[in-house]
């Protein structure tokens, strides 16, 4: 006598699991799909527009009718680019570099040293965060105007060396979450206050100082405001964002180059984001734990 296998059936539920996991999967997370479709829609309409001609761009035709990556090949033979790429990468690395070496000392020494008139220059800082730029440009640009520095990008890179008050504000809250029995372990060893800052503290601060560099990065990378008011008289000194507003003429916006010239004042940025996203949200994250 054999005896018959059955084979045991799944449940109805399980069935209709297995029929349908992508509509579950599309019912789960419909609102962060819809949330990265508002932003994404931005940037291939930028993409798309920048292969159309000048005389489809902003039509209602979405669709390019033909490609035309020569586009790329027309932005850098109606203008230097790549002399205000250099001018762009000059202004956002030194301005970057010479932030972090001014602001970090000025965050420790705010956040881990107690001295008098702490607490005033906190406030100070504070003020400056909460000051308009707009409010000083007259002063400051008759003081770099008498020194000849005007129709350059120093103007803009000098004040770096003074710290940024964001930046100091920001390093400053995540130091004063890292206990100070690190730097009471490293007097004990005898180092000084530098050699606690640069071999104790400042390895425990990466991600901060990773978020605060991007920001600084991002900011001088995209600023308009500063680089027209000062080297708008000088066209060897403009920037990316300044050579973007030359592709606007008085009767005719070549829209196409200008998306075009846009992919590439977006592409050092989008790369710089992607490598460095980790430790710009863990330090952005971990900031502001402790006031």
């Amino acid at each position: 006598m054999t005896a018959t296998l059955t084979r045991p059936t799944a449940p109805p539920e399980t069935v209709r699991a297995r029929r349908d996991p992508w509509l579950v999967w599309v019912a789960r997370y419909s609102i962060p799909i819809a949330v990265a479709v508002i932003f994404i829609a931005p940037f291939g309409f930028v993409v798309l527009t920048a292969f159309m001609t000048s005389e489809q761009a902003l039509t209602s035709d979405l669709w390019p009718s033909s490609w035309h990556p020569e586009n790329f090949v027309d932005i850098f033979t109606k203008l230097p680019m790549l002399d205000y790429l250099l001018n762009s990468m000059m202004y956002a690395l030194m301005a970057t570099g010479f932030m972090l070496l001014s602001s970090i000392p000025a965050a420790y020494a705010l956040a881990k040293l107690r001295w008098r008139g702490s607490r005033a220059v906190f406030v100070v800082v504070i003020c400056m965060m909460m000051l308009p730029p707009q409010v000083v440009t007259v002063p400051l640009y008759l003081m770099w105007a008498n020194a000849g520095l005007t129709g350059t990008l120093w103007p803009l890179i000098i004040p770096m060396l003074f710290g940024d008050a964001f930046s100091i504000f920001l390093l400053r809250q995540f130091l004063l979450t890292i206990p100070d029995d690190y730097r009471d372990a490293a007097r004990i060893d005898g180092c000084s206050e530098w050699q606690v800052l640069l071999r104790v503290i400042l390895p425990l601060a990466r991600p901060a100082v990773a978020a605060v560099a991007i920001f600084q990065f991002f900011y001088a990378w995209n600023d308009f405001y500063g680089p027209l008011l000062y080297t708008s008289e000088n066209q060897e000194s403009w920037t990316l964002s300044i050579a973007l507003s030359q592709f606007k003429h008085l009767h005719h916006v070549e829209w196409n180059l200008v998306m075009a010239a846009s992919l590439l004042v977006m592409a050092p940025v989008i790369i710089m984001f992607f490598f460095a996203q980790k430790a710009f949200i863990q330090g952005v994250t971990l900031t502001g734990v402790k006031g």
